[in-house]
């Protein structure tokens, strides 16, 4: 696509072009959503404020029916909102927009034609077609532009590593895995591929103590993520980072451009101690890194310099046996070594973004808040917060350049778009599903409070059906949220759990998610109340959410169903082994054996540190096996769900459960969809499991009643 100065300043495409145009007739009746509307919305993300203010740059993603697979592209919308542009076609992997801080280009990830591998592409600002600025043979993990727009740092993932610096043009890295195992596409494999793909395998060398990770399968020897430095004018690549011992990852350039700071582990991810080391490097080849601190691992890490260089924030999390239940703190420390300071420690809640104003004394930080998640202002200095943004609401992805800053944001009846955030005010910018929901007719959402058996105060979140009757009572299905460490929340978000709660209610169910002990939200002390004690006081709680809503004359007590996945599917099989009131369950990506999982899953983390190792600590194991031990107490008509390739909670634990309901004749089902991780992506294969549930609760809850 050729752009004219100024991105179509000139022959721009007009936002009434991309909005719904509204009939003077009378509206067409709404609608309930179906699981066919997985090909109808539009998935907002990465949005990136650029220099000067004026645009913002974001990818929107979509289901191809023909394809199978969700097809990207890059747009970008005006500061004023009244312009939305395709910047891209639709295809298969584009990501990153980023803009060059001299406001020139616009670059983002793609696969050119021809090509099998991600690679940075360049769109000039002064107009042309979008160019290839990489042809390496390796991944590129992720990548950022230095302040001056010379030069770019990429995080690569090699094969066998090489002696010595690797220096050459782009077209010269020919590295191979040490498995020498070529990767292959599902379409569209190309002739050179096949011919690869006929080499006979190796095994695969395996030394670390993490050695298998969701998608990314096992971690071979060799394998590991290093910094290079790419020239923008030469494209000329050199290694930053070589060491083979290592991974590098999340490089932040400091403000004159001279200087690197990024995040180093033996491991692929934390160590095995739950720390992760920050070093600094100068931006040259062969220059030598110094390492500033050895941190706790956070939820999701960010670096950022102060525009002088004297200071650099970071996220950090909690001591290791807690890492599951870490609630992110942002952090400040002195380049030049010294204490720490911790920015947001009174607050006892999780920071998911933060973005440093240019002089660093203040900071605007997204705080997940029971049930929410929402802006506020941080005084650096005085550690003051100031909330920005009100209502029931999910804001996240911050992106804040020369006081122009954007953000992601949802509520119950908005699926994401792109938001100005002014003041203490959301403008909204782009509107890519006004046209899908203004066909739709969606179930009321509401706070529900209450109290768990021990008198401890729950918070959860119910959806009625679009049709909703006050005073009559309700098949209620119990959907349970998965981390346990995330938490429901006022989001209509299509990849979250209210938007899977809304397919449910469409089909004539009250669905209610409770944000049971363990979710995030509610501060340190709840979220570690299940600490090595899974399957207790989070079913207490869910228990304690059905009798109120029966109680409230909501739920009609004799149509109970209760479903969930990842650790949402850990507690259902742990709540029907405790509860024999559920008409019909899902259990998707579950586990009900700790023990059986141990060094299946990507956990080992938490296993030798919550749990303990099980040599010593065997009967933590066994009581956490309850409902696999125990399920000849089970007579919940339950379908169990997983991918085949999931490594993060292995289908072998809905297995096991489905082997025992079968066993003891108990009515079950397995799905089993292949090649998917922990997470489905493949369109037709997310509308089957949405048609199974509902079918699956019909069946159970309306059809045959108890």
């Amino acid at each position: 696509m050729k752009i004219t100065p100024d991105f179509l300043a000139t022959t721009v495409l007009l936002l009434s072009t991309t909005l719904p145009v509204h009939a003077a007739d009378t509206p067409q009746p709404r609608r309930a959503l179906t699981a066919d509307d997985f090909y109808n919305m539009q998935i907002v993300s990465e949005s990136q404020v650029s220099p000067d203010g004026k645009w913002v740059a974001y990818v929107v993603s979509t289901n191809d029916r023909g394809a199978d697979e969700s097809r990207s592209a890059i747009w970008m919308v005006s500061w004023d909102g009244t312009q939305q542009i395709p910047l891209t076609n639709p295809a298969h992997d584009i990501s990153s927009p980023r803009w060059s801080l001299d406001g020139r280009y616009l670059s983002y990830m793609a696969i050119p034609t021809g090509a099998d591998k991600s690679q940075i592409m360049l769109l000039d600002r002064r107009g042309g077609e979008a160019r290839a600025l990489t042809a390496v043979a390796d991944d590129i993990e992720s990548y950022e532009w230095s302040p001056d727009s010379k030069r770019l740092v990429l995080v690569m993932e090699q094969g066998t590593p090489k002696a010595g610096s690797y220096t050459g043009a782009p077209g010269d890295v020919t590295s191979k895995p040490a498995n020498n195992v070529p990767e292959t596409k599902e379409a569209g494999t190309s002739d050179s591929t096949k011919k690869a793909a006929d080499i006979p395998p190796k095994p695969i060398v395996i030394d670390s103590i993490h050695f298998k990770e969701d998608k990314d399968g096992y971690l071979a020897v060799g394998h590991n993520r290093h910094l290079y430095l790419l020239d923008v004018e030469s494209k000329k690549v050199e290694a930053l980072t070589t060491d083979p011992a290592f991974n590098e990852d999340l490089p932040a350039w400091s403000a004159d451009s001279r200087r690197i700071a990024f995040i180093r582990t033996r491991e692929k991810g934390s160590d095995a101690d739950g720390m992760e080391d920050i070093e600094l490097i100068d931006a040259q080849p062969a220059a030598q890194s110094t390492k500033l601190l050895r941190i706790q691992v956070p939820n999701q890490q960010k670096l950022t310099w102060s525009a002088d260089g004297a200071t650099l924030a970071f996220l950090q999390g909690t001591e290791v046996k807690y890492a599951q239940y870490a609630q992110d703190r942002l952090i400040i420390a002195k380049t030049s070594g010294g204490a720490t300071e911790s920015l947001t420690e009174a607050l006892d809640r999780g920071v998911s973004s933060y973005a440093l104003s240019k002089n660093s004394s203040a900071s605007i930080v997204t705080i997940d808040d029971d049930g929410v998640a929402y802006p506020t202002l941080l005084n650096t200095r005085t550690h003051a917060i100031k909330k920005l943004a009100q209502g029931s609401s999910v804001v996240s992805d911050l992106s804040s350049v020369n006081g122009h800053t954007a953000v992601l944001s949802s509520n119950d009846t908005s699926p994401t778009e792109v938001y100005a955030l002014e003041g203490e005010h959301l403008r909204r910018l782009t509107r890519h599903n006004d046209a899908f929901m203004a066909q739709l007719k969606i179930g009321a959402t509401e706070d529900m409070r209450f109290k768990s058996a021990d008198g401890t105060p729950i918070h959860g979140l119910v959806v009625k059906p679009p049709d909703f009757e006050p005073g009559r009572r309700y098949p209620t299905v119990l959907w349970i949220h998965g981390g346990p460490n995330l938490q429901d929340e006022h989001s209509f978000a299509f990849d979250g759990y209210q938007f899977k709660r809304q397919m449910l209610a469409a089909n004539g169910f009250v669905v209610f998610g409770v944000n049971y002990r363990g979710s995030s939200g509610r501060g340190d002390a709840f979220s570690r109340a299940i600490f090595a004690d899974w399957g207790h006081k989070e079913v207490e709680d869910l228990i304690a959410g059905v009798d109120y809503l029966v109680q409230q004359g909501i739920a009609d007590a004799q149509k109970l169903g209760i479903g969930g996945w990842s650790y949402g599917g850990m507690l259902t099989d742990y709540t029907i082994a405790s509860d024999q009131r559920f008409g019909a369950a899902l259990s998707g990506a579950g586990t009900a054996n700790p023990l059986g999982t141990y060094a299946v899953d990507q956990y080992y983390i938490q296993y030798n540190k919550e749990l303990g190792d099980p040599w010593r600590n065997s009967a933590v194991y066994v009581k956490l096996a309850y409902p696999l031990l125990h399920a000849d107490r089970i007579r919940t008509p339950t379908l169990f769900m997983g991918g085949d390739k999931d490594f993060n909670v292995p289908i072998v634990g809905g297995e096991q459960m489905y082997l025992a309901l079968r066993t003891l004749g108990v009515p079950a089902q397995l799905i089993v969809y292949p090649g998917q991780y922990h997470t489905l992506t493949r369109p037709s294969f997310l509308k089957d499991r949405a048609e199974r549930a509902a079918a699956w609760f019909r069946q159970y809850l309306i059809s045959s009643a108890r």
